[in-house]
């Protein structure tokens, strides 16, 4: 699964300028290509959702932007997929000092810096809200819209990729369409369905003078 800039916005509750900041800096960038090959876009992988979340976090309590890239090249290194992320490492620190903790809190990993311990970052936590985010957010809904005063069951969805939402008429093949929000993607299936049933009335036109 793939997200666009907009679209990480949303699921980690940060601002696509924060987004472009730590890109900007190397801390946490999109590491999925599209299938266009060189020079084409770039997409954030749930990983990388996870590292904007856990940076974001490491900037508000004041740590260092170096150590900060510190932390999320541990994290790529230690964090290679969705469905088996480090969820027991913890990371406490003061705003000086990074500590990453076992999952029993007892065993310390490796320090990057000695302090006092004043606040923690579980990264469970984070892929777990994480998780039910995109879970939300990628699920299909059902809606009904009415065309000619007859009702229509059409399937919505968001586009992680390109933005927007894609919506289809599961009853009438091949008729689908898009908008940039729930709302434009009704209306634009409305259009859709309209035209979907005036080519079918000139083929069955066309086949009965036939």
């Amino acid at each position: 699964m793939s997200f666009n800039r907009r679209t990480a916005a949303a699921l980690t509750g940060l601002t696509p300028r924060q987004i472009g900041y730590w890109d900007r800096t190397h801390i946490v960038s999109p590491s999925l290509k599209d299938s266009a090959g060189y020079g084409s876009g770039r997409f954030y992988s749930f990983v990388d959702l996870v590292l904007l979340k856990a940076a974001e976090l490491f900037k508000d309590r004041g740590v260092s932007l170096q150590k900060t890239g510190m932390v999320m090249r541990y994290l790529k290194k230690h964090c290679p997929d969705r469905e088996k992320p480090v969820t027991g490492l913890q990371f406490i620190t003061d705003g000086d000092a990074i500590f990453v903790l076992s999952k029993d809190n007892k065993i310390i990993l490796k320090t990057l810096a000695k302090g006092q311990m004043i606040f923690a970052v579980s990264l469970g936590r984070i892929i777990e809200d994480l998780k039910c985010e995109t879970e939300n957010a990628c699920r299909e809904r059902s809606h009904t819209v009415s065309v000619r005063r007859k009702a229509y069951e059409v399937v919505l969805h968001p586009d992680t990729e390109d933005g927007g939402f894609c919506v289809a008429c599961p009853s009438l093949h091949g008729c689908d369409s898009q908008g940039d929000t729930e709302e434009d993607a009704l209306e634009m299936i409305k259009d859709a369905i309209k035209g979907h049933l005036a080519v079918a009335a000139k083929k069955r036109k066309k086949r009965a003078t036939a």
